[in-house]
């Protein structure tokens, strides 16, 4: 299993930035994705989910309406959309897959919100 992010970056306040996680090596398609974030000398917290079948989607509340989750199964990629972006946002952010009940984590990409 391999996850490798991008799309992170530096933005002002209020502005918007899309994450990729290209996924290979398992069915990508029969399987729950999520995104995690770790900011300095915090816990890594989830941020968002998606299912395989049905596509439902779950986040935390202190995204919730300002970040969508999305999956493109002919793509085995899945994306995070952060609009309205906070300080409070920078962080490092993760994909996982849970797969076969073991956890896979790309490396990570840097997101950092500053004006």
């Amino acid at each position: 299993v391999q996850l490798v992010e991008s799309g992170g970056g530096l933005v002002q306040p209020g502005g918007s930035l899309r994450l990729s996680c290209a996924a290979s090596g398992f069915t990508f398609s029969r399987y729950a994705m999520s995104w995690y974030r770790q900011a300095p000398g915090k816990e890594r917290e989830l941020v968002a989910g998606i299912g395989s079948a049905d596509g439902s989607t779950f986040y935390a509340s202190s995204v919730k309406g300002r970040f969508t989750i999305s999956r493109d199964n002919a793509k085995n990629t899945v994306y995070l959309q952060m609009n309205s972006l906070k300080p409070e946002d920078t962080a490092v952010y993760y994909c996982n897959a849970n797969v076969i009940l073991l956890d896979y984590w790309g490396q990570g990409t840097q997101v950092t919100v500053s004006s």
